[in-house]
């Protein structure tokens, strides 16, 4: 009893077995410290017993970080371009922009093995506002070849810290005057989850970009809180429609079926619709017959590098 409360706690042991290897009471201290918090990580509520296994994981974590904080100073980060289609006509209308990390010694990183030890840190706003800049820059440089018969549209994914940095949305503003971007030429992706961590800053920050005249897209939808209310609360344009849905099974029913739900509740809410991980022409004829309009996925290309994404743009290339 607290205060004339009841309260109920429980708690995460860590051990380690002393042993000839330590010299000093410190080090103990210090691997039963690192197994507590793998008992942390595993769930709570439980204890592990310390092994190598733990500090190398543990080595191999703290030297990631530093390989990353290095990383941003040595310029290691690029870009790679996956296309968006348009189902109708089999065009590329756009792309999207997702981080690579060309590290030294490991070779190009995917985003899964650097981004939560970036979220973590911190270094997630740096690598965002990289990530952001050059997609701008690229998009505006290939717009300006194509010329005023054709523009494409460049989406980027903003991570929760990223969306809440108070002067985000004058930095874009000031990154558009500076590249002479036209605002509609860039989409930004959220997921679920951030847009429901504050629903009330969320939406005044949406509108403020919405103000600009930039485009906004719920990424991997129907994975987070999968909740309806929100979609008419934001300003929102599109829809990206999770892979999972595509390419898989969700609970035991077809994705398929999912994406036959979600395209009517789109067309009634005015929203696009992209379908992400396509990789078959079955599929792609399929989100064709639901009417669907845009679409990504392995079957039109895997993400590409920038010199990649030129070639296909000057091929010409349709699906």
């Amino acid at each position: 009893m607290l205060g004339g409360k009841e309260v109920f706690t429980s708690a995460s042991i860590g051990i380690a077995l002393g042993n000839a290897s330590y010299r000093h009471p410190e080090e103990i201290l210090r691997d039963a410290d690192t197994a507590m918090y793998r008992a942390k990580s595993l769930g709570k509520a439980r204890y592990e017993i310390f092994n190598a296994d733990m500090r190398a994981s543990v080595m191999a974590r703290l030297q990631l970080e530093t390989d990353l904080r290095r990383a941003i100073d040595r310029e290691e980060f690029q870009n790679y371009y996956q296309p968006i289609v348009d189902l109708n006509s089999g065009e590329i209308t756009g792309f999207e922009a997702l981080l690579r990390w060309q590290h030294p010694t490991r070779g190009l990183l995917a985003p899964k093995e650097f981004i939560p030890v970036a979220e973590e840190t911190g270094l997630i706003r740096e690598l965002g506002w990289w990530n952001l800049r050059q997609a701008c820059l690229d998009i505006s440089e290939w717009n300006r070849d194509l010329g005023r018969d054709r523009s494409l549209t460049m989406s980027v994914n903003l991570s929760v810290k990223q969306f809440m940095q108070p002067n985000l949305v004058e930095n874009i503003a000031a990154l558009l005057k500076e590249l002479n971007l036209a605002p509609e030429a860039l989409k930004l992706e959220i997921t679920e989850s951030t847009v429901m961590e504050d629903p009330s800053a969320t939406v005044e920050m949406l509108q403020q970009m919405k103000a600009l005249g930039i485009s906004l897209a719920i990424d991997d939808f129907g994975t987070g809180y999968s909740s309806l209310s929100y979609l008419h609360r934001f300003p929102l344009d599109t829809l990206k429609i999770d892979r999972s849905f595509i390419s898989g099974t969700s609970a035991g029913v077809n994705g398929m079926e999912i994406a036959r739900t979600i395209l009517p509740l789109a067309k009634t809410l005015c929203l696009d619709v992209v379908a992400e991980g396509v990789e078959t022409a079955e599929q792609a004829d399929e989100l064709k017959k639901l009417k669907c309009r845009y679409a990504q996925g392995f079957y039109y290309s895997k993400p590409v590098s920038r010199r990649d994404a030129e070639a296909l743009l000057a091929a010409h290339v349709a699906w």
